[in-house]
């Protein structure tokens, strides 16, 4: 029996390994298989029970054995375990005992018009400066955008995108802002799919990249002369900016609810949903 009252510290108590626990479970498995066996063989059992809970006893009381063990060096020794900030939201049962499924809840749709408005408007701003400071002219990328429903624009050469038309303003209006309304309206059903930790980097960044690479890839098909005038680089910063602002704004919105586990009879607004209690 240890009686140290007091330990090295590059040591550490443990307690002393025994093997009365298994000759204890040995004895006990004699004696019931003695029940079906022989008197004997019981017995046996018994007295080795009994010598190993004895045994046992005085491993534990009155003062349980230990050992001492010496430590690792420090530059042996694990690294401490790092503590994560993260959490893990757990699903809620729906209305009337329903399983929900993630998203549980989303964005609104006015959020999507706002962020696609605000985001539409920041990538107009970049674009008109990028016409002002290296094309000389605010048309220029107004232009551009026209001539994609307007091929003739782009046919008419570079002297053609620096003059103002007023059907072609009135069409890249047109065209920006029901895309920057569309692609606000994606952005409520993308970004509650994305991590939340890097929301914004897979919204804001990632995917202007991937629709940039796409209409990179399109363009020369619909327009083959249209894509020698777009500077690809302007055109990439423009779309990141929409997509820093817009998302931005719709991952700012409050959230709602879905509907998922709705009765019918409350989605077509026939009944109220009862308040839940808290």
């Amino acid at each position: 029996m240890s009686t140290h009252s007091s330990h090295d510290e590059n040591t550490i108590p443990l307690p002393t390994g025994t093997a009365w626990p298994m000759v204890a479970a040995f004895g006990i498995g004699l004696m019931f298989a003695g029940l079906v066996t022989s008197f004997f063989v019981c017995a046996v059992g018994f007295v080795a029970a009994l010598i190993a809970a004895v045994g046992w006893f005085f491993d534990v009381f009155p003062h349980p054995q230990h050992e001492y063990v010496p430590l690792n060096p420090l530059d042996k020794q694990p690294a401490p375990i790092k503590v994560s900030t993260q959490k893990v939201a757990h699903l809620k049962i729906g209305h009337g005992g329903h399983r929900v499924r993630i998203p549980v809840e989303v964005n609104s749709y006015s959020a999507g018009v706002l962020g696609g408005l605000a985001g539409g408007a920041a990538m107009a701003i970049l674009a008109l400066l990028y016409g002002l400071i290296w094309k000389g002219s605010i048309w220029y990328p107004i232009n551009l955008l026209a001539a994609a429903g307007l091929p003739s624009l782009s046919e008419g050469g570079v002297q053609t995108l620096m003059q103002f038309n007023l059907v072609a303003f009135l069409l890249a209006v047109v065209i920006h802002v029901v895309g920057s309304i569309i692609v606000g309206l994606l952005y409520t059903v993308i970004l509650p799919m994305l991590p939340q930790r890097y929301e914004w980097f897979w919204g804001g960044i990632m995917t202007p990249i991937i629709w940039t690479g796409l209409i990179w890839a399109t363009i020369g098909i619909l327009n083959p002369l249209l894509k020698e005038y777009i500077d690809w680089t302007a055109f990439l910063i423009c779309q990141v900016a929409f997509g820093v602002v817009g998302g931005y704004v719709v991952f700012k919105s409050e959230k709602v609810e879905t509907m998922q586990s709705w009765p019918l009879a409350a989605k077509l607004g026939v009944e109220v949903l009862p308040e839940e209690k808290e």
